[in-house]
């Protein structure tokens, strides 16, 4: 079991930290961002989108937070590596000498810490998706219930992927090398996948996939199959899409907690 003085540990440690002041204002920014598009609407984008009155509209511009995803996730990979950039994690060490204590209490609290960015960044565009479409005296494409659930999977899906940050951290420890490689695998590499004929059946299966098919939003798949003149792929159900995304998470903070037991800390 893990100890709770480690996770406590671990929190206080966040929250002493100017990262958590950073989350907090990205969190805001990315919901108060979905007001802002449904406030120029949808219709007005270049390409224009369907509108909010449609339920294709919704979920492109819920889709839009959800493609956020990469910040909570580099928020993760940043936290882990700056113990290992300022050495701060030979403290860590001393405070738990099992290592897998502390490891695996860094990865817990991570999680929570991108829950949490996840709600609040889901709650601050529920009310402005609402706001806006009050203001402009649209009924929205899509009955609440089911755009409150679509912000909840958001929220569920951004806490995974600070979990897979972490993780990725945790495993390449240089900062930069990590930043770089989680990031351009989340902006880059999938989407290179997708317009690949031969490859881009296993997307589906990779995490940018299961999060689409988790939050609902196949705009990105849907607009490349168009470019490329061929047929959009098949993105798997969302409980599917769930599962796949929780289980890269694990195989991932697994890989985090067995892997650095053999390397020296610092």
């Amino acid at each position: 079991m893990i100890a709770s003085s480690a996770i406590a540990a671990e929190w206080t440690r966040l929250i002493g930290t100017r990262l958590w002041c950073w989350a907090l204002l990205a969190a805001l920014g990315s919901g108060a961002f979905t007001g802002l598009l449904a406030l120029v609407g949808p219709e007005n984008f270049t390409p224009p989108m369907p509108g909010l009155d449609t339920a294709q509209g919704v979920h492109v511009l819920l889709g839009l937070l959800g493609f956020t995803m990469f910040i909570p996730a580099l928020l993760g990979t940043a936290a882990v590596t700056t113990e290992y950039r300022h050495r701060t994690i030979t403290t860590t060490a001393l405070f738990a000498p099992q290592r897998s204590t502390w490891l695996v209490a860094k990865l817990v609290t991570y999680t929570g810490g991108g829950l949490a960015y996840g709600l609040i960044a889901s709650t601050v565009a529920a009310g402005a998706l609402f706001g806006a479409a009050a203001l402009k005296d649209v009924t929205l494409g899509l009955p609440a219930g089911t755009v409150v659930a679509l912000l909840a999977r958001i929220a569920l899906a951004m806490a995974l992927y600070t979990l897979l940050g972490a993780a990725a951290g945790a495993i390449l420890r240089n900062q930069v090398t990590a930043l770089v490689a989680v990031g351009a695998y989340l902006y880059m590499i999938e989407t290179l996948l997708m317009l690949m004929p031969g490859v881009k059946a296993v997307y589906p299966y990779l995490p940018g996939g299961a999060t689409a098919a988790l939050t609902g939003f196949t705009y990105l798949a849907d607009a490349i199959a168009d470019q490329t003149g061929t047929s959009a792929t098949a993105l798997l159900s969302a409980p599917l899409g769930a599962a796949v995304l929780l289980g890269y998470a694990l195989i991932a903070a697994a890989i985090a907690v067995a892997a650095p037991l053999r390397r020296d800390i610092t």
